[in-house]
């Protein structure tokens, strides 16, 4: 049988991270948490359940999962937030990949999302495929802070598995809206160090754009109240960055 290792992020995640290692524990051959030194329980609860608690200064989403991942002792890693959880359909899938062997580099899964109590299976959110499960050493986390996604080499096999990672994400629509205010600032001022320039015309109309997409063409509108709170929340995302893009070309001046 083929081990894994369970490499998981964490801050202050003490409502989320109890269940999260729970999800894994009948998968893992070991599970590593490193943590950017949280000041709730998350360290007790994580030693208390057995796993590898490592704290370490966060540099950024990208480098810190880069980071992470080379902590492993296993060559196949499965990536998890500390706010998500395998569903009993996938943790018996990813058995079932260790028992006959891993015959491709990595496995993408979907990932389901509970927002405020409710499952959203549309707004683009679903099925919103992820790459979690790969050989460490035919990859590497790459993207644009916040948003960071694992690429694999180019000659890479990769297979899509059943089951859906569930993503317990915002109980309350005010976490939602800080984390907008808190991603909108990475992403301008990482806009902003490439020397991209403020766009008055993005500002107006890729916010509309995202919404009519979102609620029209992706379904928003089938997920009720929270569906169109979702949708209103990610056009106001884009108004927020270029906002702040802004902000920051006119500070210079």
């Amino acid at each position: 049988m083929d081990k894994v290792s369970v490499v998981i992020l964490t801050l202050n995640e003490e409502k989320n991270i109890g269940r999260c290692i729970d999800s894994v524990k009948n998968t893992a051959d070991e599970i590593i948490v490193v943590d950017s030194f949280s000041d709730d329980s998350t360290r007790a609860i994580c030693e208390s359940k057995g796993t590898t608690f490592i704290q370490h200064e966060f540099e950024g989403y990208i480098e810190q999962k880069n980071w992470a991942k080379n902590q492993a002792t296993y060559d196949y890693v499965l990536s998890l937030d500390a706010d998500e959880a395998l569903s009993e359909n996938l943790q018996q899938q990813i058995l079932n990949l260790k028992t006959n062997g891993f015959q491709y580099d990595g496995y993408i899964f979907n990932r389901l999302t509970k927002y405020c109590g409710r499952w959203i299976r549309h707004c683009g959110w679903y099925p919103d495929r992820k790459l979690r499960l790969w050989n460490q050493h035919k990859g590497d986390w790459k993207g644009q802070n916040p948003h960071d996604r694992f690429e694999m080499e180019k000659n890479a096999k990769i297979q899509s598995i059943n089951g859906d990672i569930l993503h317990y994400s915002f109980y309350t629509v005010e976490q939602h809206i800080e984390t907008i205010n808190k991603f909108s600032s990475i992403s301008a001022k990482v806009l902003y160090g490439r020397g991209k320039r403020f766009s008055f015309l993005k500002m107006i109309f890729s916010p509309v754009w995202k919404f009519f997409h979102a609620y029209f063409i992706k379904g928003g509108l089938r997920d009720g109240f929270y569906g169109f709170v979702i949708c209103c929340n990610s056009s106001y995302s884009k108004f927020l960055k270029q906002v702040k893009l802004y902000q920051l070309w006119n500070q210079q001046k």
